[in-house]
């Protein structure tokens, strides 16, 4: 394990990096911050996430601590990590091979956030996370039980240059907050810098599409990762290999992201038709297997000035092309 510089990790074991450490987290977006932890191709990392408050909400918060949150520190991520070998052109798989949240988790509802903004007061929702459910301990729902489906919001690569601010999604990724994102998936995204620089952050413990008030069950995690680059796979923004989010099986998505929604949906599909060409798939096959098949889904919808699209397409329908070309 290298620690801001050194010989790169092997891909043998786990590696273990604590985004508990100050050291580790980074509040902005840069082509320039140093990797905090650097791995071969292959690799296995256990990340330790803080939730999204980043340490400025605890199990006993109340809805005065919500209203003191400094939002120019929330979702702060953990890296970023370097993988050897990764290029621009490349493409970066993240497969979530396990995602453990912590015991407790909150919600809330802020008046100058969300797609709702202005309608509601500033309030919070404390959380219980035991047994595979969440049930509300404090704030102002009543008692309900919410299934534990944790995913990653945050997972992103680093820009091709500049600084950027960490809330809204990005082309190469960030704060995605797509709920497809759980155990069992694997995220790609597109390199931008040698490296990849990969950052990872946000846990909820579950969430439904377009996190319309701003938040999911937020809560801490513990990710195991496993990281491989494609050489020469270039891809135009996030896509999505694993099992879907429902009973309906295996799925494949593409994700677009742009400053309106119909930007993002048509970004979107645009990409899933990439992502078939891959598969033998004429454009034209894939534009109408998108439209008969296809599930189009607003991830995110809060995290202005950017919003994310996803399309999801049944895994199966690949076997129908000629193969991958990879």
């Amino acid at each position: 394990m290298t620690l801001g510089g050194g010989r790169p990790a092997g891909a043998g074991v786990p590696i273990v990096l604590d985004g508990f450490a100050p050291a580790n987290l980074h509040d902005r977006w840069t082509a320039e911050r140093p990797p905090v932890l650097e791995v071969e191709s292959g690799a296995l990392v256990e990340v330790r996430i803080p939730d999204s408050s980043t340490f400025q909400l605890t199990e006993r918060a109340t809805r005065d601590d919500l209203a003191r949150m400094d939002l120019s520190r929330v979702d702060a991520a953990v890296g970023p990590i370097a993988v050897r070998g990764a290029r621009p052109g490349d493409t970066l798989a993240v497969s979530i091979r396990a995602l453990t949240p912590g015991t407790w988790g909150w919600s809330g509802i802020f008046r100058n956030f969300g797609l709702l903004q202005g309608r509601f007061a500033d309030d919070l929702v404390r959380w219980e996370i035991l047994d595979g459910w969440a049930r509300p301990t404090y704030g102002f729902l009543r008692p309900v039980e919410i299934p534990v489906r944790p995913m990653l919001g945050w997972v992103g690569v680093a820009p091709p240059e500049g600084e950027l601010g960490m809330v809204p999604p990005q082309p190469f990724g960030g704060n995605l907050d797509n709920r497809l994102h759980g155990v069992g998936g694997t995220v790609l995204l597109p390199v931008q810098r040698p490296g990849a620089l990969l950052s990872v952050g946000d846990p909820h413990a579950a969430q439904g599409d377009g996190e319309v008030s701003g938040t999911g069950i937020e809560t801490s995690a513990t990710a195991l990762l496993h990281l491989e680059v494609r050489p020469g796979e270039h891809i135009p923004g996030p896509r999505f290999e694993g099992p879907e989010r429902t009973a309906s099986g295996p799925c494949v998505a593409a994700s677009g992201v742009g400053p309106d929604l119909l930007t993002a949906a048509r970004e979107a599909v645009e990409n899933l038709l990439g992502l078939l060409a891959d598969y033998g798939f004429r454009p034209e096959e894939a534009y109408l297997l998108a439209s008969l098949a296809g599930n189009l889904r607003i991830s995110e919808a809060v995290d202005a000035p950017n919003h994310v699209v996803s399309v999801v397409l049944p895994a199966d329908l690949l076997r129908f092309g000629t193969g991958p070309r990879r």
